[in-house]
């Protein structure tokens, strides 16, 4: 996933690429583009929280811990309102390594098509 994010988005920061360099400023090895973990809560929000009938429509994010490669990441998310007249849902979601730790919070609104 890493290699494919950076052939789509030519990001090619040493932290993401260079293993000598992240290592040389403290990081554990390379870190995970924060965006290409951030793609995890549009599957959030098309696929599982409300699901087919969204639309991604905002995203709020607060990337509060590096990901490295290897890391397995717990996605969860929570409807927090409903909006009836405008078809928005309000989401609040985080990411979790599989130490627990957030690595990121978001707040998020999708649209409802149905």
């Amino acid at each position: 996933m890493q290699n494919l994010f950076l052939d789509l988005t030519g990001d090619n920061s040493p932290c993401h690429v260079d293993e000598k360099f992240a290592l040389e400023k403290n990081f554990k090895g390379k870190v995970v583009y924060g965006m290409l973990t951030a793609s995890f809560y549009s599957t959030l929000v098309g696929v599982y929280l409300p699901g087919k009938y969204a639309l991604f429509q905002e995203a709020h994010i607060n990337f509060r811990s590096p990901v490295y490669i290897g890391d397995a990441l717990i996605i969860k998310g929570k409807i927090t309102e409903i909006d009836p007249t405008l078809k928005r849902i309000y989401i609040k979601a985080e990411i979790q390594n599989q130490s627990g730790r957030k690595v990121s919070t978001a707040s998020l609104v999708a649209g409802l098509t149905e």
